[in-house]
């Protein structure tokens, strides 16, 4: 029996299973099975932060792509499932020393890795900006440090589909958001939705793959949580080096896919794209990105050029950090229906047998909405 409520899944599989499987099982990202978890090299600026962090945490790193988003100088982040703290020390150097950085996981050996690093970072940075906090990401609430719109933007790296109650995560997460704050967060999603015999799977739920939400379960799931317009920033084909395991999904005809979504925490965006013949101009101000920059995977703005946007797209920029970076032309006085190319198929160009050219999807393509 396939669920159709993927959120709230009954599974053999529970919080225990999972921390151990990240505590004993694996003691490295070289004991991983597929690449779910193991991400393509971050850019040279990042790897310049990675190089300040203490090895033990760089070792204990099991993410599935990059969660650092542009623009956080003096913000307050929030990690969901940080592990050792690898991503919590790339973002503590971004956010300087005007900055917070709160780090959330399960499961104890992980987090005594990374706050036996703190003392560490704070030398290698010269402040002290991080704190770390046990507990499950489905009960956010138990944790007294995080408050109700108080997070600019929240990170996570491949840990959602760990969860076995999405749906409280992402409102979670809504919740916690300060208006016009974003969840920028990397993960697995699947091509259809993981039958039960691969979801009581105890090593395919710890490789990431068991949990994976199907791509559309997560667009609603996401809508319903409050995030309107989930944007997808960019994703890979998940490679299976496992023999079993490809055997297993091949069984099923499952694919997964690493990627990367941002979601912004705010009211007024609509279901779907509509047009009011606006368009912005990027200035080119946002620190390594002077010739463009991407807001996701088919909204390249280069500098200096009218990029004709819809409205959401609109609102993603005006009402958020990103405001001083772009010029606005336009208004809402007029309504011109819904915006060229807004379309509905896979979303993930790694996809295989998929032309996402013919359903307005692929990087440059004319959909605006495009998950």
């Amino acid at each position: 029996m396939v669920s159709t409520s993927p959120d709230k899944q009954s599974l053999f599989v529970d919080h225990s299973s999972v921390s151990s499987y990240y505590s004993e099982t694996l003691k490295s990202s070289s004991d991983l099975k597929t690449n779910a978890c193991c991400s393509a090299p971050p850019p040279s600026d990042i790897q310049s932060l990675i190089k300040n962090i203490s090895p033990e945490v760089v070792k204990k790193y099991y993410g599935c792509g990059l969660c650092i988003p542009d623009e956080l100088e003096g913000l307050t982040i929030l990690d969901l499932g940080c592990g050792a703290g690898r991503d919590v020390y790339i973002a503590s150097q971004l956010v300087g020393s005007n900055g917070r950085v709160i780090g959330v996981d399960m499961t104890k050996e992980q987090l005594d890795v990374a706050i036996g690093a703190k003392e560490y970072h704070a030398e290698k940075f010269g402040f002290e900006n991080v704190e770390f906090h046990r507990g499950f990401l489905e009960k956010l609430e138990d944790i007294d440090a995080l408050e109700d719109n108080s997070v600019d933007v929240i990170i996570s790296n491949c840990v959602i589909n760990l969860c076995m109650d999405k749906e409280a995560v992402l409102k979670n997460c809504y919740r916690l958001l300060k208006p016009g704050g974003e969840l920028y967060f990397s993960d697995v999603y699947s091509n259809r939705r993981v039958p039960e015999n691969l979801r009581n799977d105890e090593v395919l739920w710890g490789e990431c793959l068991s949990g994976a939400l199907y791509w559309n379960d997560f667009a609603n799931l996401a809508k319903d949580s409050g995030f309107k317009d989930p944007r997808l920033v960019e994703d890979s084909r998940i490679t299976i080096q496992n023999d079993e395991v490809l055997e297993k999904t091949n069984a099923e005809g499952c694919e997964f896919y690493s990627a990367t979504y941002r979601l912004f925490k705010i009211d007024e965006l609509e279901p779907a794209c509509e047009d009011y013949g606006q368009a912005v101009i990027y200035k080119g101000t946002i620190p390594k990105n002077e010739g463009g920059w991407a807001l996701d995977d088919h909204h390249y703005m280069e500098t200096g050029k009218i990029f004709p946007v819809c409205g959401n797209t609109w609102r993603m920029l005006k009402d958020t950090r990103f405001e001083r970076h772009f010029d606005f032309v336009g208004n809402w006085d007029k309504h011109y229906g819904i915006f060229e190319g807004c379309g509905m198929a896979l979303p993930y160009k790694s996809s295989t047998g998929v032309d996402l050219s013919a359903t307005g999807g692929g990087k440059g393509g004319g959909s605006c909405c495009r998950l």
